[in-house]
């Protein structure tokens, strides 16, 4: 079974070039724009992992990972920030609500996949 993966991020381009990255790994991807959709495609989606930009509008990156884990069902899920941020404060931020790992955009989607290969085994 294809493992599914919940993108969340602002940028068309991202999103399209995470659609196609995550696709042809042979994942089955759901897309959202912002952490307040994100939120809400997540009660139907259930993905296997999910991956966030932090700054978006509505509701950034850190407020939807807090979402997410404030709920039981999806606690477990690993987040993987895809971000142009590489601050130190920032990563530690993104941590301590509860992201699994760190990744700097523009993103190699060699390292993408193994990410989540790793976070998903």
């Amino acid at each position: 079974m294809k493992k599914k993966v919940l993108t969340v991020d602002d940028s068309r381009t991202i999103r399209n070039m995470l659609l196609v990255t995550l696709n042809n790994a042979g994942f089955e991807t759901i897309q959202a724009e912002d952490g307040v959709e994100g939120l809400e495609v997540l009660e139907n989606a259930n993905p296997d992992v999910i991956v966030t930009d932090i700054n978006m509008p509505r509701l950034d990156g850190f407020g939807f990972i807090e979402g997410v884990r404030r709920n039981e069902k999806f606690r477990a899920i690993p987040i993987l920030v895809l971000t142009t941020e590489s601050d130190a404060e920032k990563k530690n931020r993104a941590r301590q609500a509860g992201a699994t790992g760190w990744i700097v955009k523009p993103f190699d989607p060699t390292k993408l996949i193994d990410a989540i290969e790793r976070v998903t085994a």
